[in-house]
């Protein structure tokens, strides 16, 4: 795969909803954009972790241990669904912001798109210039979904049921994320 087609998937890949991408909004609906772009390090950071190891061994890793994916998916499953649970039933008033640095970080190494990334997008030639490039969309991206939650809190008026809103909006959504990750674990593991 080329640079720019590779650039070209990973920003496809890295613009999808998903449970980073809706915590970083929720970051940015409830503290700002400014303090939500905090926690880009954290999802970076997590990314490189599971990536680069599986953009060097994952072929090997993957097929000697084939439970591995279907293990994996399934952890991220109920991660997604814990946090679902904790966005929906989150108040603001006594528990301070749902999301966390913390949080950003075990989502986004629990998060199945390092999978395809380390072990489709990233392997082959020039891997240090493919994780540069993952590395600047990853944190440009992140600033986005960041940028697009912090919109809710451009009328002070309304930028706390605003945040309520998206929160619960992101709790479905999550909700709905990990049930088809959790499906696609049984699956998998079935096959196995």
């Amino acid at each position: 795969m080329t640079i720019p087609n590779l650039i070209l998937a990973l920003a496809a890949l890295l613009l999808m909803p998903g449970p980073t991408n809706t915590l970083l909004a929720v970051a940015g609906a409830e503290r700002g954009l400014r303090a939500a772009l905090s926690l880009i390090p954290f999802e970076l950071s997590a990314y490189l972790a599971v990536t680069v190891p599986l953009a060097l061994m994952g072929n090997l890793l993957a097929s000697e241990v084939p439970m591995l994916k279907p293990v994996l998916a399934g952890l991220a499953g109920i991660w997604v669904l814990l946090l679902a649970i904790r966005m929906w039933h989150f108040r603001p008033d006594t528990q301070g912001t749902s999301v966390t640095a913390w949080g950003v970080f075990v989502t986004t190494l629990l998060n199945p798109k390092g999978l395809i990334f380390g072990l489709v997008l990233l392997p082959g030639p020039e891997l240090p210039l493919r994780v540069f490039v993952f590395s600047l969309l990853v944190t440009a991206i992140a600033a986005l979904w960041a940028g697009f939650g912090s919109l809710a809190t451009l009328r002070p008026s309304t930028a706390q049921s605003a945040a309520l809103r998206l929160r619960q909006v992101a709790a479905v959504w999550l909700a709905l994320l990990s049930m088809g990750l959790l499906y696609s674990a049984a699956q998998a593991a079935h096959l196995h």
